[in-house]
């Protein structure tokens, strides 16, 4: 009987440890966030901008993003906060959604536009070919869990 007590409760504290460990990793590892000077001089430069909120839908406790994302025809800029957590994309959509439900069926159909790997603001490259102005919506999505982040309409 203890050990079978005991294989349990080391197995729990092994399964919270790894859980722990996964939503950290990216915390501890993550590339410190632009200076804020340069995240404004490059907002400042963008033809749309949206407000990012934590009462969409698909938020909930641990995977939001709050602030501001500029758009422009080069680059992407993200003043404010992001729940941390692995393997984050940035999208552009042709529609707004703000729930995984409503962004897998049309996955396919949106652009990714890069990775996104600090929690404190980022840029993110346009890459060539792609006009910004034929989408309407920026998407942050965990590619690793298939869980929705965030989500601005900015046009």
């Amino acid at each position: 009987m203890r050990i079978i007590l005991a294989l349990l409760t080391h197995g729990v504290a092994l399964a919270v440890g790894f859980a722990l460990g996964i939503y950290f990793l990216p915390i501890l590892t993550a590339p410190p966030a632009p200076d804020a000077a340069v995240l404004q001089a490059e907002a400042a430069k963008a033809q749309f901008s949206a407000t990012l909120t934590r009462d969409l839908r698909g938020s909930d406790r641990l995977h939001w993003g709050e602030g501001t994302i500029s758009v422009s025809s080069d680059m992407i800029v993200h003043e404010g906060a992001l729940a941390p957590g692995p393997d984050y994309k940035l999208y552009l959509l042709k529609q707004f959604v703000e729930h995984e439900d409503e962004f897998e069926p049309i996955k396919s159909d949106a652009v990714q536009i890069g990775d996104v790997k600090s929690f404190g603001g980022f840029l993110l490259d346009i890459p060539d070919g792609v006009d910004v102005t034929a989408y309407n919506t920026v998407l942050i999505w965990c590619e690793a869990f298939g869980e929705f982040i965030t989500a601005a309409q900015y046009q």
